[in-house]
């Protein structure tokens, strides 16, 4: 994971000389919401929620009782209430151990709204502003406070925060100690230490990624042997799975968006620095609001481009892995891969920025037989240990097949992670357009024998000339033009003949020397393809349209789901865009993204509602008492002024006619 020092803590102020309070006052419990249920109270009072998802409520209750969990949930699933709200019910501060500073701000920006006692220390502070928030803590002023691994483990702060009653450890993307995982962290390593210096506060681990593996590992390296595990599914239907081989991926790229996302905010994924940046100019110069981001960028630029993300509409961010862990923004409409990820734990985690409000979105790839290429070679020169070698390689074999089956993609993904019982989705490019094989055993013979009887040492585009007959340089010096491979393949023209070999390669038939020059050379599997001892079967890739052709039915289907969100009176649309509006207006001036004031989800619902009063408007999704308190007039007065002008606007029409 590209990480980068502005979003790191360095320095501790908790040391001897920094602690400006030596007698920390006793932290009082906070005051909650009466009735039979105080847990309900909270959810509904604070958070402006009717009812539990899935298995929120046990995890509730099971940390309450002061135990621990490991919590997987998937992006959006509403991991955050199952610590937010026990620190709120038990005595004392939780404590939030979070990766990135951007996301604890807007995390914390969220709570405050909501009318929680939230704040964070980091490295943004004067040391003024972090000895205030700690007075807040020792004075029981604080329901949660955020910090980073790195801050937490400092001898400094764990006397401080031995120095408070603690109502619980909340270790948010806990996957980043896993060293196989895809997003390892060395410093979540050091948060074992809370077993001994916190033996009796309940610990939560939570992640919306994690293979058994990576499951047990977690557990291993934070010392909770005792903790229940709550896995819900990794199952996120609203996303469509779209995988395609490259073939001019810019293009490929523009074809998509205009297709199915114009105006639409998404990010696109880049192995490069330098392809982020070319992709964000080509993206530019054809009119979309497209913005780069990778570690190699001054620090205020990548800030400035994540804050207009956040806060404008429609805006496509291009970037590196260092981009997007911990953005919270619900409306993300559409994740691209440029290039392959390294594994599927990566892939998951990020297309499940996409949709986090539950609306239809898209995960669209390109993908290529370079990309292998690279990152096995990156593979192999790493410094990792073999064990690690031998176990990424096992995944980027996965991803690869993922690319590459013929099955619904939602069935191979969700069988990684060990859910075997799903029907097929119908909402992938493999399920609406099944890809037609053929048999291409013969082919396979041709492409194995032309690797072999080559050297075993060049690659594709050298083997495909040799298989198409084409007598250049290279292959007159190489004496190849005698071969008896040579020009045996000219029954199928060049780019098939590459998806045969990348087919080959995913397939593990073939595979790349790196000690050499990169070239291919013969699995020991082989040897069965070209005995005929093993039928082969190819898919077709496919033909890559022009943007005037007629839309195809995945993109008819994706224009109508996204239909069935929009409203077909004009009336409740003019509404919506109204709220829209005026949510706009009250970020800005709290400062906070459109997103923290109110969810789409929560705009849709007050359009549904129609509320004239403060009652009616408590009822809508999300609106809790504290912002109800906050924005409610506000609302209310949009929504009458906007019903009184489409009244308006009826009776002159009337009139007119």
């Amino acid at each position: 994971m590209d990480f980068e020092d502005p979003f790191m803590d360095t320095t501790d102020p908790f040391d001897a000389g920094h602690l400006p309070f030596e007698n920390p006052a006793a932290a009082s419990d906070p005051t909650h919401a009466e009735g039979a249920d105080p847990i309900l109270a909270v959810l509904n009072d604070t958070f402006g929620y009717d009812a539990f998802r899935g298995f929120q409520r046990q995890v509730i209750d099971h940390v309450i009782a002061g135990q621990d969990a490991l919590v997987l949930m998937p992006t959006g699933g509403g991991k955050s209430l199952c610590f937010q709200i026990p620190a709120l019910i038990r005595r004392g501060i939780g404590i939030v151990v979070s990766p990135l500073i951007a996301l604890m701000q807007d995390q914390v920006n969220a709570l405050l709204l909501n009318g929680v006692r939230a704040a964070f220390i980091n490295s943004t502070q004067e040391g003024f502003e972090s000895a205030e928030v700690m007075r807040q803590a020792r004075n029981g002023e604080l329901d949660l406070l955020y910090m980073a691994p790195e801050r937490l483990t400092m001898p400094g702060t764990l006397d401080f925060l031995s120095s408070l009653p603690v109502a619980l450890f909340a270790i948010d993307e806990a996957h980043c100690v896993s060293q196989w995982g895809h997003d390892f962290r060395p410093d979540y390593l050091g948060l074992s230490v809370l077993a001994d210096r916190f033996p009796g506060t309940p610990r939560l681990a939570l992640t919306a990624t994690a293979d058994a593996p990576t499951r047990t590992e977690i557990i291993q390296r934070l010392r909770m042997d005792q903790a229940e595990i709550y896995v819900a599914g990794f199952d996120r239907p609203n996303i469509r799975y779209r995988v395609m081989p490259k073939d001019r991926p810019k293009e490929q790229l523009e074809r998509f968006l205009s297709a199915e996302h114009e105006g639409d905010a998404g990010i696109v994924y880049c192995l490069s620095r330098r392809k982020v940046e070319d992709t964000a100019d080509w993206l530019q110069a054809r009119g979309y609001n497209a913005l780069p981001y990778h570690a190699g960028l001054p620090h205020a630029m990548r800030q400035s481009h994540q804050d207009r993300f956040l806060r404008e509409e429609g805006v496509i961010i291009v970037a590196t892995i260092a981009f997007g862990m911990g953005i919270d923004k619900p409306d993300v409409r559409f994740v691209a891969h440029l290039d392959l990820p390294k594994n599927l734990e990566a892939y998951y985690q990020e297309t499940g920025r996409a949709g986090r409000d539950g609306h239809p979105s898209t995960a669209f790839m390109t993908y290529g037989y370079e990309d292998v290429i690279m990152l096995r070679r990156w593979l192999v020169e790493s410094n990792a240990e073999e064990r690690i070698k031998r176990i990424e390689n096992q995944k980027l074999d996965a991803i690869l097949g993922f690319c590459e089956t013929t099955s619904c993609r939602r069935q191979a993904l969700l069988n990684y992670f060990g859910e075997e019982h799903h029907d097929r989705c119908e909402n992938c490019d493999a399920c609406l357009e099944p890809r037609k094989t053929w048999d291409g055993t013969v082919a396979a013979q041709k492409a194995l024998s032309c690797v072999y009887r080559t050297g075993q040492r060049f690659g594709i585009s050298y083997l495909v000339d040799v298989l198409l007959g084409k007598s250049t340089e290279r292959i007159i010096q190489f004496n190849h033009h005698t071969l008896s491979t040579f020009g045996i393949g000219k029954e199928q023209g060049a780019s098939q003949w590459r998806s045969v070999f990348r087919q080959l390669v995913a397939a593990g038939y073939l595979m790349v020397d790196f000690e050499g020059h990169g070239g291919l050379r013969l699995h020991e599997k082989s040897r069965d393809v070209l005995r005929g001892e093993r039928e082969i079967r190819f898919t077709h890739d496919p033909k890559t349209k022009r943007k005037d052709e007629k839309a195809s039915k995945v993109h008819r289907q994706q224009r109508a789901i996204s239909k069935e969100t929009n409203f077909e009176d004009a009336g409740d649309r003019d509404l919506f865009e109204a709220l829209r509006e005026l949510r706009l207006k009250l970020s800005q001036e709290n400062n906070v993204p459109a997103f923290v004031v109110f969810h789409d989800a929560t705009l849709v619902d007050i359009v549904k509602l129609q509320p004239q009063n403060l009652d009616e408007l408590s009822m809508a999704h999300g609106v809790g008492a504290a912002k109800l308190k906050r924005y409610g007039n506000a609302v209310i007065k949009t929504v009458r002024e906007q019903n009184q002008a489409s009244h308006d606007t009826e009776n002159n029409t009337e009139n007119n006619a």
